[in-house]
């Protein structure tokens, strides 16, 4: 048996090897790609039923993804014709449709679950103009969940406040009160560049606000004019001060203009934003049942949603298919686990993880019997762990499951906790959670950027991530014993002090939520 999983294995990786993905690959070593060094999977199983070990859904699921699949033309169909997809909007509605068609196709029951938006939002014409001597276009969009600025915009100095520090803004002085404050940022080459673009704005929008700014205009972090889109609220309701992000040149060229002419640039900011009343939205809901323990589950989820610049491909198409295609290729096996496995796509997520936290609200009662949460949201980066939330009881647990996968190296977690994406909402709960650890690949500079577009996805890289997330799913699911006890809130104090999770959670707006217990386990 052994002997015939190695041909079928070998036999599968010959056959994917030669074939390119619709985008150009890039080129690599021969050792460092994972199909080459894919090997037969290990005889170690997840339960002690031999038959539904995970070196068993191993060789079965890696020809069906590995092989002819509707993987990419499920993507293409959703980032090419749906396009970018901000909740609230046609194209959201759009592509849940498009969900619940993929997932029957799969042969998977499949539902939708309703939540309230608190508001719906779109952009309208924004325009930077500049009405100094000194004229030059510039570049700019509306930063996610704006306000609209005042009919016939705003005219106003343009104040450069650096990096916005408390020093910044005490130099500034009074010139602040009614201006459009410039804000500076570094360039985003890195993760922990990306997680400062979230972690500075909330103090610094304080000082603004309360220096009667007018306005703010954030300078892109991307190079080459490329323009995105952030939000920096984390409840779904509007910004208290209306922002946009001008592209990077353009905002250094504007510096450099306001420095050399102290106090007389201004300029007449307009940003028409269209801001509609509460709407409900739908998170997809699909499950392969469990034959011994069907009332519980283990979560593979990914959100859905994306902002409308691109189309949405890398953040977070390419693992929204990935969802999809694990389910279909763990149907298609015609095993079924010990316990069930629950496929969710959620939306709102852009918006402060609202999708996932109405999930967890509506199925609170629920919680003790979900046993872990397994979330996929950076691209198509090959994956080298799992983040788990805090919780090195876990870890071993998980490199049990992985083990058929050994060879590809993707054994090696961290037990690190973070805010931004669809698992925070159960790990404030206490749940299990594993969050893919990913390489950067091409995912940061195209990150919410009218870049992110189905040709920068690396379709081989991306089978790849699915198996590995379709054995992590099924090795949590049917093995004997749960992955890890759920946490008391007092434990969950503990994690966040010992991992900074508590000064993540601050940084980013949600620590008043967990105190006054709108989020998070109850005591």
């Amino acid at each position: 048996m052994r002997r015939r999983i190695l041909l079928l294995i070998i036999f599968t990786c010959t056959l994917a090897l030669p074939t390119r993905a619709q985008i150009p690959q890039p080129n690599s070593a021969i050792e460092n790609d994972p199909l080459h060094r894919t090997q037969s999977p290990s005889a170690a199983a997840c339960t002690t039923d031999a038959s539904s070990s995970c070196a068993e859904v191993a060789a079965k699921i890696l020809p069906r993804i590995l092989g002819p699949s509707p993987l990419q033309e499920n993507l293409r169909r959703l980032t090419d014709e749906i396009g970018g997809r901000v909740t609230g909007t046609p194209a959201m509605e759009r592509a849940v449709q498009w969900a619940i068609s993929a997932f029957r196709a799969a042969g998977v029951d499949v539902h939708t679950e309703k939540y309230q938006l608190p508001l719906t939002w779109t952009e309208g014409n924004t325009h930077l103009e500049l009405l100094s001597e000194v004229k030059f276009p510039l570049r700019t969009v509306s930063l996610g969940w704006s306000p609209a600025t005042p009919p016939g915009g705003i005219e106003a100095n343009i104040v450069d406040i650096a990096y916005g520090t408390p020093q910044d803004f005490t130099a500034a002085g009074p010139q602040l009160k009614g201006a459009i404050l410039l804000v500076h940022t570094d360039l985003g080459t890195t993760w922990t560049d990306l997680f400062n673009e979230y972690f500075r704005p909330p103090e610094i929008i304080d000082r603004a606000l309360k220096a009667g700014a007018a306005a703010i205009l954030w300078e892109g972090a991307r190079e080459r004019l490329l323009l995105y889109r952030h939000t920096n609220t984390s409840d779904g309701q509007l910004e208290k001060i209306p922002q946009a992000i001008i592209a990077r040149e353009d905002a250094l060229r504007l510096s450099r203009t306001v420095l050399a002419y102290p106090g007389k640039i201004r300029a007449r900011f307009s940003m028409p934003n269209k801001i509609g009343p509460p709407i409900d939205q739908e998170n997809v809901v699909a499950e392969i049942r469990g034959y011994e323990k069907p009332d519980e589950s283990v979560i593979l989820g990914a959100h859905l949603d994306s902002w409308d610049l691109g189309t949405g491909a890398l953040d977070n198409g390419c693992n929204a298919a990935l969802v999809i295609e694990a389910a279909r290729a763990l149907k298609a096996t015609g095993l079924r686990p010990h316990r069930t496995i629950r496929f969710i796509l959620f939306s709102g997520e852009e918006q402060g993880l609202l999708g996932s936290w109405a999930y967890v609200k509506t199925h609170r009662a629920e919680l003790d019997k979900i046993r872990a949460v397994i979330i996929f949201d950076s691209g198509i980066g090959r994956v080298t762990g799992y983040s788990l939330g805090g919780r090195a009881d876990i870890a071993p647990a998980v490199r049990e499951v992985l083990k058929p996968l050994d060879s590809w190296d993707a054994n090696r977690h961290t037990t690190d906790a973070q805010t931004g994406t669809d698992h925070f909402d159960f790990l404030l709960e206490g749940l299990p959670t594993l969050v893919a650890n990913q390489e950067e690949a091409n995912y940061l500079p195209n990150y919410h950027a009218a870049s992110d577009t189905l040709d920068k996805v690396d379709i081989r890289e991306l089978k790849l991530n699915t198996t590995i997330a379709a054995l992590t799913a099924w090795g949590l699911a049917d093995r004997p014993t749960p992955l890890g006890k759920r946490l008391s809130r007092a434990e969950l104090e503990t994690l966040m002090k010992e991992s900074g999770l508590d000064q993540q959670m601050k940084s980013m707006g949600f620590w008043q939520a967990w105190e006054n217990g709108t989020r998070g386990r109850q005591p």
